[in-house]
């Protein structure tokens, strides 16, 4: 620990009910044993009576000593504990437990270098520290949580399995810490439970919402097992195994998703049933008339205590529905991780827990019969949202969220949804629809991730509202509202203003609420965490969760299909009765603003002088989607092109646009392919998908200087790169192309290995692996909160600042200054005062 550096204040809190000596010895550990000074300790005396408070006071007069008029159980005891607790940082331990040295320091460093931890679960042996008490975490698909290797000799347990930290379904509540904001998130643990099963309860909530368990050895108790529920109770009661049983009901009840509480909730009450009678010995043939008619017997039949525990908590189980369901409807609506996310925390799901040969009988049927191994294996939904038509006819937009779709769908199930009226796309190995507004409402409620583009946020309003825990990936590959700079030229200044506020306020929105982002280029991925930082999203908090924040923004360019283009019919030599000796220049999109076809018009007026075969064609001068107005470049094109004499003889416009699954016809039949556009802004962070298209149809490539591609063409010798405006550079590149065989044979063959990493399922990679472990951000966890805050200044320590602030401000600008700062201070602590009040 570094000189100075602040440490969060940790609430220990023990519970006591009728166990003053052990209690006493644990708390003397915590206030003599531990090398960590920041702690609070409070007992929390949970109704005992008798002369336990007494003697806890007067052994340990500075713990904070908290008494319950009635037993809360555990959880409710805890939960009375953290309502007093003044530190930010939980530390919860049994009374029966002693800390080692380091139990505090080791967790208290994990929460601080893992933003996205909430809880850290301590290892715990055995009072000898021979034995294993909890070194790992289990859960069955009944919702039976168990302590794996718990019981067995540590020297016989794998030491990968206890000296390594690792992430965790939960940690026990003999050891364990919280988050103090996490922890009132949630409502702390669920008293309902009153002991057993609630610290199963809160970590599983826990990972449903994002935040991760971390199992840390170091963090070291030794534990005399049920010391304190053999103080008060015989395992012959059944009152353990009641409370066992009717708890790992309710957490199945509550945290599992409705497609796998269908199937494990019939089944798991079936099997507790058996469980109970087989653990009893119970005949279960005794009432069967098929198995012989004797005479009527009305006797009361003997039942074991370890199987009235089982019936007797199915039965309680009911009871407790109808308040377990808000508590469901609750952490269903916050989950934002499925339950195939938690199977390997799970560690094996499918493990019967008991070796009785009727309940193994009953385990195998009800597996079989509900289909159990496949409750925890759906697929993760994944909705893409865009706001560009889908047709046979698409444009970028479209075409990426298509190909997102189509990679994600080989390992989840899809839906790609539109809030464009044009719909009727080719056919696809996920579902596709349209919608807008509460049209969403629906598939968001439906979807695990949401994967969003453009405007489409604006359009779905309950990601911001009901859905706000949803995990939202925004793709800002396209950063409008520097389009909308070259664009909105020729709208009135004051509308243009407007505009550009709307869009950039678009944007924002995107930039606040997502999770994980996606950009085109390193250019890009530098320009937006510069918006990132100026909206405060690069927090401490976060920034610490990840320096490099490439899990929260990741360069995923265009990509271009992974085979090569193959001719399936006639391409623009037909359409346009080009010859085939012709050498063709081709412009492989739509003509914007922000791009320069008119220097290109120029450059071929000058090279046709020398080159009477060059064409220079527009693959598609009418964009697709009706809602992207026409904008005026487009017509003056036309017109320089009639002007010079080169419509349809030496420049050839097609009016409409190419389907998207004939364009690899259009491109085969060029000979280079070309894009210019002007020294600006836009050009800076643009990505021009064309180009990809180039690079997959191999044509060497001519591009004007300035944005990302260019830098690519010079640096893999790929074409040729042109400064912007430059008429004689631009046609003498053309030319180069065109009938420069050797070169351009060159630019095709190292086009072959740098088309292989603009494939979709390459340039795709960083998000696939998201959404195979899909999280919220660090900074949107649920409850997160700072661990260390500044002490306030007092005293005379608070009037050596001030009086040195006057004197600067004096200095600075003399009395005036001086009632200026003194008058927006004040402004300042009222509006504080209010905003707590």
């Amino acid at each position: 620990m570094a000189l100075g550096d602040p440490q969060p204040l940790v609430s220990v809190i023990v519970v006591n009910y009728r166990g003053a000596d052990d209690t006493i010895t644990c708390l003397r550990a915590l206030g003599s044993g531990l090398d960590y000074e920041h702690v609070e300790l409070i007992c929390v005396d949970n109704g005992s009576g008798g002369e336990d408070v007494a003697r806890i006071r007067a052994a340990i007069p500075d713990v904070r000593l908290i008494e319950s008029p009635v037993n809360t159980g555990f959880a409710g005891g805890c939960n009375l504990g953290a309502k007093h607790a003044n530190g930010t940082v939980l530390g919860f331990l049994n009374n029966d437990a002693r800390p080692a040295p380091g139990w505090v320091s080791a967790a208290v460093a994990e929460l601080r270098a893992q933003p996205g931890v909430a809880a850290v679960a301590s290892k715990v042996l055995d009072w000898e520290g021979t034995g294993t008490d909890f070194v790992d975490a289990g859960l069955t698909w009944f919702g039976m949580g168990y302590k794996r290797h718990a019981g067995s000799p540590l020297a016989e347990v794998p030491a990968a399995e206890h000296e390594e930290a690792k992430d965790v379904l939960f940690g026990t509540g003999s050891a364990m810490f919280v988050r103090t904001a996490v922890f009132a998130e949630l409502g702390g643990f669920d008293e309902r439970f009153f002991m057993f099963y609630e610290d199963v309860d809160l970590g599983w909530r826990l990972n449903l919402r994002g935040w991760r368990v971390r199992y840390v050895p170091e963090s070291l108790t030794y534990h005399r097992h049920h010391g304190t529920m053999s103080a008060v109770d015989a395992p012959e009661s059944g009152r353990e195994t009641f409370l066992l049983e009717r708890n790992a009901l309710a957490a199945l009840y509550k945290n599992l998703s409705d497609e796998s509480l269908a199937r494990a909730l019939p089944a798991a009450l079936a099997l507790a049933v058996r469980r109970a009678t087989a653990r009893g010995g119970l005949d279960p043939d005794q009432l069967d008339l098929e198995k012989g008619v004797g005479p009527a017997v009305t006797d009361p039949v003997a039942v074991p205590r370890t199987t009235l525990a089982g019936v007797l908590a199915v039965d309680r189980f009911v009871e407790l529905m109808p308040s377990l369901a808000e508590s469901r409807a609750a952490e269903q609506a916050a989950r934002v991780r499925t339950d195939a996310d938690l199977l390997p925390l799970l560690r094996k799901a499918l493990e019967p827990a008991y070796p009785l040969p009727d309940y193994l009988r009953a385990h195998e049927i009800l597996v079989e019969a509900f289909g159990i191994e496949e409750v925890f294996g759906q697929r993760r939904k994944i909705l893409v949202l865009t706001g560009d038509a889908i047709t046979e006819r698409m444009a970028g937009p479209a075409i990426r969220a298509w190909n997102i779709a189509a990679t994600l769908a080989s390992e989840h199930d899809v839906h790609l949804i539109t809030t464009n009226p044009l719909l009727s796309p080719p056919p696809a190995a996920f579902r596709i629809g349209s919608g807008k507004h509460r049209d969403l409402d629906g598939p968001i409620g439906w979807a695990d991730v949401v994967i969003l583009q453009g405007h489409v946020l604006e359009l779905a309003p309950s990601l911001r509202k009901q859905h706000e825990h949803k995990i939202v990936v925004a793709d800002v590959y396209d950063p409008m509202h520097l389009e909308l700079l070259e664009q909105g030229k020729d709208a009135p200044d004051d509308q243009r203003a407007l505009d550009l506020a709307g869009v950039t306020k678009v944007l924002d929105a995107q930039l606040e609420r997502a999770d994980f982002f996606l950009c085109a280029s390193e250019r890009q991925r530098h320009f937006w965490l510069g918006h990132l930082a100026a909206l405060g999203r690069l927090s401490p908090r976060l920034y610490d969760a990840d320096p490099t924040t490439q899990s929260l923004l990741a360069v995923v360019p265009f990509g271009l299909s992974p085979q090569a283009p193959v001719r399936t019919g006639p391409g623009l030599r037909a359409a346009l009765g080009l010859g085939e000796t012709d050498r063709v220049v081709l412009w492989a999109g739509g003509v914007y603003s922000w791009f320069d076809p008119l220097t290109l018009i120029r450059a071929v007026d000058l090279l046709r002088q020398r080159r009477e075969d060059a064409r220079l064609v527009f693959l598609g001068m009418k964009h697709p989607n009706p809602e992207v107005a026409e904008m005026d470049i487009g017509a003056r094109t036309m017109r320089l092109a009639d002007s010079l004499g080169l419509t349809d003889k030496h420049v050839f416009f097609n009016e409409h646009w190419v389907p998207y699954s004939d364009r690899q016809n259009w491109l085969l039949d060029a000979n280079t392919g070309v894009t210019t556009h002007y020294e600006h802004v836009e050009t800076t962070f643009a990505f021009r998908t064309r180009v990809l298209d180039y690079l997959w149809a191999r044509l060497p490539i001519v591009t004007t200087d300035g944005d990302a591609f260019a830098d690519l063409v010079r640096t893999e010798r790929l074409g040729v790169v042109v400064p912007a405006e430059d008429a004689e550079a631009l046609a003498a590149a053309l030319e180069k192309t065109l009938y420069d065989e050797e070169f351009a044979a060159g630019c095709v063959e190292r086009m072959q290995l740098v088309a292989q990493r603009y494939a979709w399922p390459e340039a795709l990679k960083p998000l696939v692996e998201f959404c195979r472990n899909p999280r919220p951000a660090a900074d949107r966890l649920p409850g997160a909160a700072d661990l260390t805050t500044a002490a306030p200044v007092r005293g005379a320590e608070l009037v050596r600042r001030d009086v040195a602030l006057v004197k600067e401000y004096l200095a600075a600008g003399g009395p005036g200054e001086l009632a200026r700062r003194a008058t927006g201070r004040v402004v300042k602590v009222a509006r504080e005062r209010l905003r707590r009040g």
